[in-house]
């Protein structure tokens, strides 16, 4: 097979922009002689990368599938020559994606005792919803994924293709405003109506809560009052007395130390999930694989926030 590495960046530019003349562009080469090197890539791996029929244009699964490979050649080549020319690539920063609660509230303490483990550890961290992350791991634009795990959840990753670690045990409580003797202002037991704030219909920790009521009454008591994809911003509405919801525990730890939420209903009514990191095993970053190796050898308590 005779690949040229400016085919792979033409394809890896073309990932990007899905438009063969910004990417062109881009390449600083005309739109003809792009098309032609994107041809000569596809004839050189024996497969259609790109499927021309749609604007803007898409990849094909077997393009999908190579963009991973292609990404990952054109960096350790980039790297390689980084490291000829005298730069500390063992220093650079990890991209880690994360959902949005879990980049507020579980990240800061979780990489803080990591790194009494294995030293210093420069990253970049970027919080998203769970299913945009997923798909940003998937293309390899980040090196690692902090994410939620739940067994029977829709949204699962190839454990061979996707590896991981479990790095924490929560649970999603649900919580309400105190009344004035101390009690739940908005309680799950009894028979009246509830104002419920709820997860948006895609998010991840909505789907969790939804098998719990699935076939359970108690759905039919809540009335839901807002919606929001963030588990900080239910909160937020919970703090303001607008209802109860399911907040995961690690987000809410001072408010009901302090009492300034209480539980709504007992443990029964607790969601559990798992909290994992996720890298492409296609990928072969070397400080990612440096800290795969690290984090193989530690204890749990370092690996367990």
């Amino acid at each position: 097979m005779n690949l040229e590495t400016k085919w792979l960046e033409d394809f890896v530019a073309l990932a990007n922009t899905r438009s063969f003349s910004a990417s062109a562009r881009q390449r600083h080469v005309t739109q003809p002689a792009f098309s032609r090197r994107i041809r000569a890539l596809e004839q050189a791996v024996g497969a259609t990368l790109v499927d021309r029929s749609t604007t803007p244009v898409d990849l094909t699964s077997e393009g999908q599938l190579f963009l991973v490979t292609a990404r990952n050649l054109v960096e350790q080549l980039n790297e390689s020559l980084g490291h000829l020319r005298g730069l500390a690539i063992a220093n650079e920063a990890l991209d880690i994606v994360a959902a949005h609660s879990l980049a507020l509230s579980f990240f800061p303490p979780w990489i803080s005792r990591l790194q009494q483990g294995i030293g210093e550890l420069p990253t970049r961290l970027v919080a998203m919803n769970v299913g945009e992350a997923i798909h940003v791991l998937r293309e390899g634009k980040c090196d690692l994924m902090l994410a939620y795990y739940d067994p029977y959840a829709s949204m699962q990753l190839d454990s061979e293709l996707f590896p991981s670690f479990s790095i924490g045990q929560v649970k999603m409580l649900p919580v309400s405003l105190p009344d004035d003797e101390g009690k739940a202002r908005f309680p799950l037991e009894g028979s009246e109506s509830i104002p419920y704030l709820a997860y948006t219909q895609g998010a991840f920790l909505g789907s969790s809560v939804r098998m719990l009521l699935k076939n359970d009454a108690l759905r039919l008591r809540l009335r839901t009052v807002y919606e929001t994809a963030m588990a900080e911003g239910l909160k937020g509405m919970v703090m303001q007395g607008m209802g109860m919801a399911w907040i995961p525990d690690f987000c809410i730890r001072e408010e009901l130390k302090s009492g300034r939420l209480v539980r709504a209903g007992g443990e029964e009514w607790d969601v559990p999930l798992e909290i994992r990191l996720y890298r492409c095993s296609m990928v072969h970053k070397p400080g990612v694989e440096k800290l795969w190796r690290q984090m193989q050898k530690l204890p749990r308590d370092f690996l367990q926030a």
